[in-house]
């Protein structure tokens, strides 16, 4: 779940988010009644271009917590995004966080490191959620 403030702000798109489900099939482009909301246009821009920056899941190969605000960099150094908010995963037993990185390095499985106290850790793109629903729908 996003966060309003930490994983979500007003200067975020749901499809940075991976939250365009949320957008009715009538208001994105080609629909019936397409656009007419607030931000209209820059979401549609990324609904058919695609968004610079995506909201990930990462899991640690350490079990240290990696913190909101840790900067995320790719295996040369070089800064790729940030962490929006990260702990360790009681049912999975490891460091788990969200965090925004740019388009290339979202791939699942794609390997990340998040700097924690000037160390790099090693994280890894995985899908969210970080557990599967085990609930039936009757």
């Amino acid at each position: 779940m996003c966060l309003y403030g930490h994983d979500i702000d007003a200067s975020t798109t749901p499809i940075e988010a991976g939250l365009g489900w949320a957008i009715p099939k009538a208001r994105r482009p080609g629909g019936p009644r397409a656009g007419g909301y607030p931000g209209a246009a820059p979401i549609e821009t990324q609904m058919i271009e695609g968004a610079m920056r995506r909201r990930v899941g990462l899991v640690g190969a350490d079990r240290v917590p990696v913190r909101e605000g840790a900067e995320l960099v790719d295996g040369h150094g070089h800064a790729i995004g940030r962490v929006t908010s990260g702990t360790i995963g009681p049912s999975l037993n490891q460091a788990i966080a969200m965090g925004y990185v740019t388009a290339p390095h979202a791939a699942h499985g794609h390997e990340v490191f998040a700097v924690v106290r000037g160390r790099a850790l090693s994280m890894r793109v995985t899908p969210l959620p970080f557990r599967a629903p085990r609930y039936v729908r009757g």
